[in-house]
């Protein structure tokens, strides 16, 4: 990306860096450390490259899904369900892998040129904090 944006090789090139990431890179489920371990190092990784990288104009950006309905959350749809229901976002549906490729189409339009090293949720607004 360096190289390219430096050769001028590609016209009005503006290269940008997605990490997908979790919820999990922040909330711990001790049956899944080993996830939640790889989503952590993932969101170092985001803000460590967006620090090196905005000088060569590459931003870095976070896309961190909550409880998205795909193959790998089938097994656990019951659980969910009722946590949906019993207000565990306060979306209160199940996200789909197409709540996040708009995000990622966001990003990748060039519609944050002056963001860089941000996270973007897309968890139904299970990051928010409440009492």
């Amino acid at each position: 990306m360096i190289e390219q944006k430096k050769s001028a090789a590609i016209e009005n090139y503006s290269p940008a860096i997605i990490n997908i990431t979790s919820v999990s890179a922040f909330a711990a489920s001790p049956e899944r450390g080993d996830y939640c371990v790889s989503k952590a190092g993932l969101a170092m990784m985001t803000k460590l490259y967006a620090l090196r990288l905005a000088e060569e104009g590459i931003n870095v950006y976070e896309i961190r899904p909550g409880v998205i309905e795909t193959d790998m959350t089938a097994n656990v749809k019951d659980k969910y369900d009722r946590m949906i229901g019993e207000g565990l976002t306060p979306i209160p549906r199940w996200g789909q892998a197409d709540d996040v490729a708009r995000a990622v189409g966001a990003i990748a339009s060039g519609s944050l040129p002056f963001s860089t090293g941000e996270v973007i949720n897309v968890d139904g607004g299970f990051h928010l904090r409440r009492l």
